[in-house]
């Protein structure tokens, strides 16, 4: 290797890596050192130095002068080392410059593979970091290639980008030279090699994506407090204003919808539902079964238990939704599964009105509703219609409670 191909390789990975100078120049000195070693035997007493804009490579190795050689690599004797007229003395080093043709064609070949080996082995871990830093944010690039599998984008540094297919929106089909917006889902190192992949079936797909669409989020003044999704399907996007003179709702939609729709169009006509965020469970479920109107709605202690929510029969596909997407939403924002019920039978043989015992919840204590709902009783006249003993008996109740809660029930159908 003369000193011109070592400048040019010095360059080559110099410019095409992008790799800093400091760290360029601890790579080729360790490779460097490593071949010496392979060479020589050790190199303790070897001396590198790398000028990476010169594209030099100087190596000094330095033995101790002594009468008799005992150890090769680290002494020289003293007639050698006055062989060219030099006037050294027993104990003083001996310092000389090796060429890199000492290290033979096959030693030069291998010091090129090793540097170009760990080069490729810093970009790769450079990438990763790059990458890894970058995981939850938005991406934008060109479609390469596609396989029925996925599709492959590239980014501007030519690095390869994996959309797989079940990270696409059911539906979807891109062709090469096609910009795909998604969001960097993960980075894992296989074969080591950075493994990229990208979604736009994230919730944060969606997140980022009204971020990047409505100005009042990305400064702060709205917050995203929760976002679901069945992608292609339907969403639903809580949100909240931390100031009052801005519309969350209203800034999100954006004038006739200009926002939104962008939105929309991204994620090929994925209905999105924006409501404002409450803390109150209750009032959240009513807004996210909207536009279904809500009878009543019972909330076991025991969080376990699906959440009933009834409705009248005219309301229940309103609250449903199409393929149950609007209940699965629902549940999912209010991380507990909801379940609609029909209203009860509004009337009896004798024609009066019934009523639900969550309806008493202001004169009889939620615990004691939900210890009659466990024995089946869900309405007034389910539990007026029972042995009073016997209700105390199943329900686990004292007689004192029991006979409260039938004075109470009893009152409502009195004329």
């Amino acid at each position: 290797m003369e000193k011109t191909a070592l400048k040019d390789a010095f360059s080559e990975f110099k410019n095409l890596k992008n790799i800093d100078k400091p760290t360029m120049t601890s790579v080729l000195e360790d490779v460097f050192k490593s071949q010496i070693a392979k060479t020589y035997g050790s190199s303790d007493n070897f001396e590198v130095t790398i000028n990476i804009d010169k594209g030099d490579c100087e190596i000094i190795r330095t033995r101790t002068v002594v009468e008799e050689v005992e150890d090769e690599l680290t002494e020289i004797s003293l007639e050698e080392a006055n062989s060219h007229g030099d006037d050294f003395e027993i104990g003083e080093d001996y310092s000389e410059i090796i060429s890199l043709a000492s290290f033979g064609r096959r030693g030069i070949l291998n010091l090129k593979q090793n540097l170009q080996g760990r080069i490729m082995d810093i970009e790769k871990a450079n990438l990763y970091n790059k990458y890894k830093a970058k995981v939850g944010e938005l991406f934008t690039g060109e479609v390469y290639q596609t396989w029925a599998k996925e599709a492959l984008l590239m980014d501007e540094e030519e690095n390869e980008l994996h959309l797989p297919k079940s990270e696409q929106i059911a539906g979807e089909h891109f062709k090469k030279k096609d910009t795909v917006k998604a969001i960097i889902k993960d980075v894992e190192m296989r074969n080591n090699t950075p493994y990229i992949t990208l979604s736009r079936v994230s919730d944060s797909f969606l997140e980022k994506l009204f971020e990047q669409e409505v100005p009042e989020i990305y400064d702060g003044l709205i917050t995203i407090k929760k976002v679901v999704r069945i992608p292609g399907e339907r969403a639903k996007v809580a949100v909240e204003s931390y100031d009052e003179r801005v519309d969350p709702i209203g800034a999100c939609i954006g004038i006739k919808g200009a926002r939104i729709l962008g939105i929309v169009r991204e994620l090929r006509n994925e209905n999105i539902d924006v409501l404002p965020w409450t803390s109150n469970r209750q009032l959240l479920i009513q807004r996210a079964l909207a536009p279904a109107k809500i009878s009543s709605i019972v909330i076991s202690q025991d969080e376990s238990e699906p959440i009933k929510v009834f409705m009248s029969p005219d309301e229940v596909k309103k609250g449903i939704g199409h393929k149950g997407c609007n209940i699965r939403l629902a549940s999912m924002l209010v991380g507990r599964e909801i379940e609609v019920w029909r209203d009860p039978v509004k009337t009896v043989d004798d024609n009066e009105e019934d009523v639900l015992l969550s309806e008493f919840s202001n004169e009889i204590d939620q615990w004691v509703i939900e210890k009659l709902q466990g024995i089946g009783c869900d309405t007034a006249k389910s539990v007026l219609a029972l042995d009073p003993a016997d209700v105390a008996r199943r329900a686990d109740l004292e007689d004192e409670t029991v006979e409260d809660v039938f004075r109470i029930l009893a009152q409502e159908f009195e004329e």
